[in-house]
Formats: structure tokens, C-alpha cells, sequence
């Protein structure tokens, strides 16, 4: 039974595309999720952020239309390679100290509005600077310099460059889109150029966003 003001979704295992029309639109993919929030008309960023704190077991993003997207949690695999992916970062940063890393549970709340949570992601001192302890303790309204996005299994390559496209509009300066299954590297950056790097045998650099990084593919094989 549905209620207007507190919904619950249970979704079908194997079910590829669910539309929820309410209040607010959802879109679920590939998950059986028992979804709780009250819900209305143009949720606020602190009610969107308090409808996932109700869901701590979702990945959930926001685009600028104000759709969520309810995402199942990350296989044993891609788990495994993000792991080995932001451990790279870490250390690299934990020498520099040019600024702070953050794993795929942290969301940014990006200036038009959208809410991604990257694999992994960069932000400068001067960025950090720039924020609350109250924005901290919430989806920050900042733009990281630098993403990493891991394509699972799952995950639609079509959507995921489009959401390559959003960071680099919202002012991220060099993103990663990495598609182990096809070893194969997308690298969009802040002039708009895209360019593609075939084979897991390469290395990738972090330019002069983030000097003195460097990426072994071999890692991920």
C-alpha cells in the first residue's frame, strides 16, 4: 500500500529499471533495497541528507533535476580494485599534503545542485579552506579537483560518461573514468578534451592537478 507521506520500495532482485512517479521521481537499479524517507516536492539538501542518513546501506545520488538514484552496494570485485584505487591517492597525499582524499561513502553537493559520491576524490587546501565545520558535517557544497570513477559490472558506460561530463561542468579539473572489464581509461579534463587510454600495461598521471601522482594500471589487472 502507498502512502503519500511515508513510502516504502521494495524492488524485484534482477529488476534492471524501476520508475517510481510520486511526489519525487526514483530511479533503482539492479537491487532489492526496503527504502524509508518522508518524501515531498523539492526535497531540501538537508532533507535529501537526512533521507540517507534513514539509509545508511544505499548508495544514493542526486542529479540537478532532483531525481535519486538508489544504487546496490559494490561487489566483492570492484570493491577490491577501489580499495587498491584510493589507496594509491592516499599515499600519495599522506606525502604531499596538498589536500584531502575521500572514499566512495563521502557525497559533494556540486553548484547546480546535483549530489555525486565519486569512487575517490580530491580536494585542495584552498577548497577545504573554504568550508564550515556545519558544511562539513554534511554533503559539502564542493567541487573536488580531482575524481576517480570505477565502472562495475553493472554500471551502464553511457551514464557514466555523461556523469564524467557533470564533474568537469561543475568545475572538477581532471577526472577518471577507469572500465576494468575493457581495461580501458576515459580522462576528461578541465579544457573539455577527453582522451582514451587502452591497455591496463599503462600509467596514468595526475598532471598538474595533482603533481608527482602516479597510477599503475597493472595494479587493477
Amino acid at each position: 500500500m502507498v502512502n503519500r507521506e511515508r513510502l516504502t520500495i521494495l524492488v524485484l532482485l534482477n529488476c534492471s529499471l524501476f520508475f517510481l512517479y510520486l511526489s519525487m521521481k526514483f530511479q533503482i537499479e539492479n537491487f532489492n533495497a526496503d527504502v524509508k524517507g518522508f518524501l515531498h516536492d523539492e526535497m531540501s539538501d538537508e532533507e535529501f541528507f537526512d533521507f540517507c542518513q534513514q539509509n545508511p546501506d544505499l548508495k544514493l545520488e542526486r542529479d540537478h533535476n532532483k531525481q535519486i538514484y538508489i544504487m546496490a552496494p559494490t561487489g566483492y570485485y570492484t570493491g577490491g580494485l577501489n580499495s587498491d584505487i584510493f589507496g594509491e591517492l592516499y599515499i600519495w597525499n599522506k606525502k604531499f599534503k596538498t589536500g584531502k582524499v575521500f572514499d566512495s561513502s563521502t557525497g559533494f553537493t556540486l553548484p547546480d545542485g546535483t549530489v555525486f559520491s565519486p569512487d575517490a576524490a580530491w580536494v585542495s587546501n584552498e577548497k577545504n579552506s573554504l568550508l564550515s565545520e556545519e558544511d562539513k558535517n554534511k554533503f559539502a557544497p564542493v567541487c573536488p579537483n580531482f575524481v576517480i570513477e570505477l565502472k562495475s559490472p553493472s554500471d551502464r558506460l553511457k551514464i557514466l560518461k555523461g556523469k564524467m561530463l557533470k564533474w568537469i561542468e561543475n568545475g572538477t579539473q581532471l577526472a577518471w573514468l577507469i572500465d576494468p572489464e575493457n581495461q580501458m581509461v576515459f580522462i576528461y579534463r578541465e579544457d573539455g578534451s577527453v582522451a582514451i587510454i587502452r591497455g591496463f600495461t599503462n600509467k596514468l598521471s595526475g598532471e598538474n592537478v595533482l603533481p608527482g601522482f602516479e597510477f599503475d594500471l597493472q595494479i587493477l589487472q
